[in-house]
This record gives C-alpha cells, sequence and structure tokens, in this order.
C-alpha cells in the first residue's frame, strides 16, 4: 500500500513523501493566488471555489485570507455557506459543510492529527478523520473542531469553544471542552438577545 493509499484509507502515513507534496503544492499555489484577490471579485472568488473544492453548492461566499493545506481540495460545502475572515481548514482529510452554514472570524476545523506515541510522531507521521457540519449550524469566532466530529443541524457553537466531541442537533454549545449548555427552544423564538425580543413582524 502507497503511502498515498494509507492516506485515502485513514490509516498512519508519511504525509511528506514525495508523491503526496507532488501533488499537494499546485493546490496550495493555488490557494496563494485566491489570497490576492481584491474584496470586489466575487465572481473570481466563486470560480476558485467551484474548480478546486470537492465540493462547493450555490451562493457561498468567503472572507479572505482562507487558509487551507490541500486548498480546499477536500472541502465539501452545500449551498449558501458564509466564512468570515481567516478560516483555516486542514483539509488533508475531508471536511463536509451543509446548507447556510456560517463561520465566525478566526475558526479552525483540523482533519489531521499526530499519533501520540513518541516514536511515530518523531517520524513525522500523522492520520486524518474526516469533519462533519450539518446543515444551519453557526460556528462562533475562534472556534477550534479536532478531527472526527460531527455537527448536528441548527446547532450553535459558542466563540472559542474547542469542539472535541460530537455536538447533537438544536442546542447551544460552548466551551473548552466544547460542551450542551441548553436546547434551542422558545425563548429564542421571542428574544435575540437578553431581554431584547424579536420584532417578527418587521422581519
Amino acid at each position: 500500500m502507497t503511502e498515498w493509499e494509507r492516506m485515502e484509507a485513514g490509516l498512519i502515513y508519511d504525509p511528506g513523501e514525495k508523491e503526496i507534496m507532488e501533488k499537494q503544492e499546485p493546490y496550495l499555489d493555488k490557494l496563494w493566488a485566491f489570497n490576492q484577490l481584491k474584496p470586489s471579485q466575487s465572481k473570481e472568488k466563486e470560480a476558485y471555489m467551484k474548480e478546486v473544492f470537492a465540493e462547493c453548492g450555490d451562493n457561498c461566499y468567503i472572507e479572505l485570507p482562507f487558509h487551507a493545506n490541500w486548498g480546499g481540495s477536500n472541502v465539501h460545502f452545500g449551498d449558501w455557506v458564509y466564512a468570515n475572515f481567516n478560516l483555516t481548514i486542514v483539509d488533508d482529510g475531508h471536511v463536509y459543510v451543509g446548507d447556510k452554514v456560517m463561520f465566525g472570524p478566526n475558526v479552525t476545523i483540523a482533519t489531521a492529527n499526530h499519533p501520540i506515541e513518541p516514536g511515530l510522531r518523531d517520524r513525522m507521521l500523522q492520520y486524518n478523520k474526516d469533519v462533519h457540519i450539518e446543515n444551519n449550524v453557526w460556528i462562533g469566532a475562534n472556534t477550534v473542531i479536532v478531527p472526527g466530529v460531527t455537527i448536528g443541524e441548527n446547532a450553535v457553537i459558542g466563540a472559542g469553544s474547542v469542539v472535541t466531541k460530537d455536538i447533537p442537533a438544536n442546542v447551544v454549545a460552548v466551551g473548552n471542552p466544547c460542551r450542551v449548555l441548553r436546547e434551542i427552544g422558545e425563548h429564542d423564538r421571542e428574544y435575540f438577545y437578553k431581554d431584547e425580543k424579536i420584532d417578527w413582524k418587521n422581519l
């Protein structure tokens, strides 16, 4: 089994192997050029995502800069995904993002990990586990999502959280490590911030 095949299978592998590096470098060059685009060049941004990403739905937008180990080539976006500044995706593995997901500034999603066993880590080996973010999730600023995690539909992840385990649907979760704070419910249909009510008639 080649190192590329081991990588694809989610096994421990050498990310610095020649074949892997040769495939990775062109994506990094494309990403560098992408990050030079002006804010007004929205069509060029969309063209990059459609060309390079594994999947990209309609009406997706990324505030630059964007960082990704493979340029986003292992990233799967649904429709209406919005990412604020400095989204970092360590996309050695795959990241699946549903529809209408929002990322605050400085969010990091990691799929790559290194063995705890010192001898393997000394050899610079790693393995990858996919991340899944379901529809209509809001990821707050400065959140870190570690390899192998799934975040359920409609969940809200509070700013500064470190998501180390799966988060169920329809909850607010916060902290380090990130834990469920409460379910999303009727209170959230009445108030949008502390004691300020939602003016439904005008929305």
